[in-house]
């Protein structure tokens, strides 16, 4: 029996690759964002969570399209001032910065994709925040969504 080489090492990169995407998929859950004291649904979407230095540094770059229902939740193991950039990302984002009571604390409104060797500005949380939620851009306003609304996860 002869084998081909080109076909094994094709099966075989084949192979390696979908371990190693098998790895980098993110635990996915639902969030949804309520307002005020009847917690009146405005808004669901299905989220990724990043929960580690390594997600917490890769987040959404590189990504060509987020579904309008999509987005990130960053999770932190403190309560602190949080900055974020968008070195690498493709896509605008919305960014919820949330506090540890899951309220909305501020929203920056589409976030422009940036790379190098261009300087990325930074979006800061108005206060201490444990959570931030990223969607696609225009996604807060077009729902309406503000500071004080609650996010549940």
């Amino acid at each position: 029996m002869t084998h081909r080489p080109g076909l094994r090492h094709g099966l075989l990169g084949l192979s390696l690759l979908l371990l190693l995407s098998a790895q980098t998929s993110l635990p996915r859950t639902e969030a949804w964002i309520a307002r005020g004291d009847s917690q009146e649904e405005i808004a669901r979407f299905t989220i990724e969570i990043a929960d580690t230095p390594q997600t917490w540094e890769h987040g959404l770059m590189e990504r060509a399209s987020l579904a309008p229902n999509a987005g990130m939740l960053f999770v932190f193991p403190d309560v602190a001032p949080r900055t974020f950039w968008m070195m690498n990302t493709l896509i605008p984002l919305d960014m919820l910065f949330i506090d540890a009571d899951h309220r909305v604390i501020n929203i920056q409104e589409n976030a422009l994709p940036c790379a190098a060797p261009r300087r990325c500005p930074t979006y800061h949380s108005t206060a201490p925040a444990q959570y931030v939620l990223e969607i696609p851009g225009g996604r807060a306003r077009a729902l309406g969504m503000q500071a004080g609304d609650h996010v549940f996860f």
